[in-house]
């Protein structure tokens, strides 16, 4: 896997469906066209619903992937 540094990171650990989409969604609103966004993540739906509001949201998932019953997802900030 490819190291890719992220402008930001942000930690929803502990958090539940919807809260860790709704917490990317403000952070990714502060952030300008190219940077990359890490979430972290305790809660495995993330995996499906990052990606899919990515797509819809026009940004790009760079990676995701799983250790140790943490899920990480990798964005890069589109301009939208």
């Amino acid at each position: 896997m490819n190291k890719i540094d992220p402008s930001a990171t942000l930690d929803t650990k502990g958090l539940l469906c919807p809260m860790p989409v709704i917490k990317t969604q403000n952070q990714i609103n502060t952030m300008p066209p190219g940077s990359i966004l890490k979430v972290e993540a305790t809660d495995p739906g993330v995996l499906h619903d990052i990606p899919a509001w990515c797509r819809i949201n026009g940004h790009k998932v760079l990676q995701q992937y799983q250790e140790d019953k943490i899920c990480y997802v990798l964005i890069e900030v589109q301009d939208s």
